[in-house]
């Protein structure tokens, strides 16, 4: 896999935002492949309005994400509803999110994250545009993806090195069984759940260390009136699937990193 953009493809082009996409895209059409299925990547006629690549093999879709430096705790995407009603949709991309160094062209990270790790929790609306703007009132937001599991985040390209493809392929085959969670609800609570056992930063942990977290969930799903209750569904759903192992009364070890 190629580690520097091609400036050259970009040449013909003034405006650095414009330079930005052509260089990202045309790294991506050659140096991508698709995370399902592991075929090359095909791209969409420009404008259009969701995605950027598709898969042929399994049709998977993709929008690209870039910028310059790291990828950051925050990415600025489009309108904020338009977002939100997308999550819902069957037309609703993957999404490759790729940060590089604007000085020597090398790419710093290459990821893609799993279209169902995208749950309202994670997109944070912006402020309206004020009056003056050309589009005035118009509301945006962001993708903040430092609320979405490391589980989900699957890297080609990480602080500059190539991550085997065989590793690729599989930790997205790892993820798989959250998009059988079709309630938005539930998979938000199975996300968050997961979000707090890594922040815990330990392989093997007990139920009273999940629960510490308590006031955290609570917040993030203020109408549910029995959190401790719903952590302890959680787990299980992830023990079911393989994801944790229970290893005596109150303890768990993570099978899968």
């Amino acid at each position: 896999m190629e580690l520097t953009l091609n400036k050259e493809v970009a040449e013909n082009y003034i405006s650095e935002s414009q330079r930005s996409r052509v260089m990202t895209e045309y790294w991506v059409k050659k140096s991508g492949f698709c995370p399902n299925c592991g075929s090359n990547l095909e791209k969409f006629e420009n404008n259009k309005p969701v995605a950027d690549f598709y898969c042929k093999g399994c049709r998977e879709e993709y929008e690209l994400k870039s910028k310059n430096g790291n990828v950051g705790k925050k990415i600025v995407d489009g309108a904020y509803f338009m977002m939100i009603s997308r999550l819902q949709s069957e037309n609703n991309p993957n999404f490759f999110f790729l940060s590089y160094d604007r000085f020597t062209f090398k790419i710093r990270n290459f990821l893609t994250i799993p279209k169902y790790f995208f749950v309202p929790g994670i997109i944070e609306k912006r402020n309206a545009l004020k009056s003056t703007a050309r589009r005035a009132g118009w509301i945006g937001c962001n993708i903040v993806v430092k609320d979405i599991p490391d589980f989900g985040k699957i890297y080609y390209i990480q602080n500059g090195k190539e991550i085997d493809k065989n590793d690729v392929l599989n930790k997205w085959n790892n993820t798989e069984f959250i998009k059988n969670t079709h309630n938005i609800e539930a998979k938000g609570w199975l996300l968050d759940v997961l979000l707090c056992i890594e922040k815990i930063k330990k392989t093997e942990f007990t139920l009273d260390e999940v629960y510490s977290f308590e006031a955290y969930l609570q917040a993030k799903h203020p109408l549910n009136n029995n959190v401790k209750a719903k952590i302890r569904q959680q787990l299980q759903y992830l023990r079911d699937r393989k994801i944790l192992d229970f290893t005596r009364r109150g303890r768990y070890r993570l099978s899968i990193q």
